[in-house]
């Protein structure tokens, strides 16, 4: 049986990785931002992946229409979540572009 999606969703999870990573940095420690964002994108990718994989063994007839569904909301719930840090990344940089010398 899956996991109910609003459980853990994997998307949450990336972003909660992410901001660990961040803060991390901020005290002199982790990776740094670029590998946390890495990390994050990674995951939105396998999780599409996963609903790709779900799809077509629904289609073959060896998956359920349930799992299909919880795959591609899973999937749906990162790609909104990306887009989300995204225009964030690029609103921050705007503002410090439009900062006073």
């Amino acid at each position: 049986m899956p996991a109910p999606i609003l459980a853990a969703p994997i998307a949450a999870q990336g972003v909660a990785a992410a901001y660990r990573a961040v803060s991390g940095m901020a005290a002199g420690g982790g990776e740094g931002f670029g590998a946390a964002l890495q990390r994050a994108v990674e995951g939105v990718v396998n999780v599409q992946r996963s609903a790709d994989t779900a799809a077509t063994q629904a289609l073959q007839g060896q998956g359920s229409v349930t799992d299909v569904v919880l795959a591609v909301s899973r999937a749906e719930l990162a790609l909104q979540t990306a887009t989300t840090l995204r225009d964030r990344v690029v609103s921050a940089y705007q503002d410090v572009m439009r900062m006073p010398i």
